[in-house]
């Protein structure tokens, strides 16, 4: 009787276990279409400019935003860095220039702030800190207005360094310097160079910049994409349309669809050529963002 008692129970436990396995399946089945939805969302505005932008003028007019027409991507490009002797194509250097440049240096700042701000110890190191999260919260919008009554004192309005020089600064990218700076940076790696006679500028040069460089991917990627999607402060200091970034230029023909309808599909045009330059950087520097945080994941 006992082993039929125990033959019984063995049996029984697999079908308690059916309806929680039933459940959960259920469970991933749900939050696998949850997410399907949500990424197909996200996934929509980037379709649909993928669609308009081989569309030709009057197909734009003519047909619905999500069905495809005619192939017109080719003569949209020519006619994109053609028109107004290829303005286009100087907004898109402008732009590398201040988001590849801007993000660069200001990479370093913020690696040579976060590296002091963790490694060496003053009076004030704290309330220094502390000033610069509250720069962190601080929108970008409130400062476009001082930022240009400051350069109209030196009288530096409407030129590159009047949008270059502010988009160097990053507070968020000291906060994260510092922070991953002292957890990935042992004081006694800094002490030991300096007993071997290294002096503060070859030790972050050659030791903290290269325990730090997953920081400063991200940072740089980070720095990278908001200059490059900036736009109140060049429509703030900029007057002169050569001087313009691609966001600012692409604003410029928005506003004249009324009077020139041919610019729609420029404007169209444009937005999706000013979108590679972001996937590539990404694309291009993923690898070593991985490999950054697989070796800090080791660690």
């Amino acid at each position: 009787m006992s082993v039929l008692t125990r033959t019984a129970g063995a049996h029984a436990t697999p079908l308690r276990t059916r309806p929680r396995a039933r459940a959960e399946a259920w469970s991933t089945a749900a939050a696998m279409l949850f997410l399907t939805l949500v990424a197909c969302y996200m996934l929509l505005p980037v379709y649909w400019l993928l669609t308009a932008a081989t569309k030709s003028q009057s197909d734009l007019v003519g047909t619905p935003g999500l069905l495809p027409a005619d192939w017109h991507l080719g003569d949209n490009l020519t006619a994109l860095f053609t028109h107004q002797d290829g303005v286009f194509g100087r907004w898109l250097l402008n732009s590398l220039g201040y988001a590849g440049a801007g993000a660069a240096v200001g990479t370093l700042l913020s690696a040579m702030a976060g590296y002091a701000l963790a490694v060496y110890r003053f009076r004030g190191r704290e309330a220094l800190f502390s000033l610069v999260l509250g720069g962190v919260l601080v929108p970008a919008t409130a400062l476009a207005l001082p930022l240009f009554l400051l350069f109209a004192q030196v009288d530096a309005t409407n030129t590159f360094w009047s949008v270059f020089l502010p988009s160097v600064v990053s507070p968020f990218g000291v906060y994260l310097s510092r922070i991953f700076a002292t957890a990935s940076i042992p004081g006694e790696v800094v002490e030991a160079a300096r007993l071997d006679g290294a002096g503060e500028a070859r030790i972050f040069c050659t030791i903290a910049l290269r325990m730090m460089a997953p920081a400063l991917v991200t940072i740089f990627l980070f720095q990278f994409v908001v200059i490059w999607n900036n736009f109140l402060l060049p429509l703030v200091m900029l007057q002169d349309e050569r001087l313009y970034p691609v966001t600012l230029g692409l604003f410029t023909w928005q506003s004249q669809i009324s009077r020139l309808p041919e610019l729609q599909t420029l404007a169209i045009t444009g937005s999706l050529v000013s979108v590679l330059p972001i996937v590539l950087t990404f694309l291009t520097l993923q690898r070593h963002w991985r490999a950054g945080l697989a070796a800090g994941a080791v660690k």
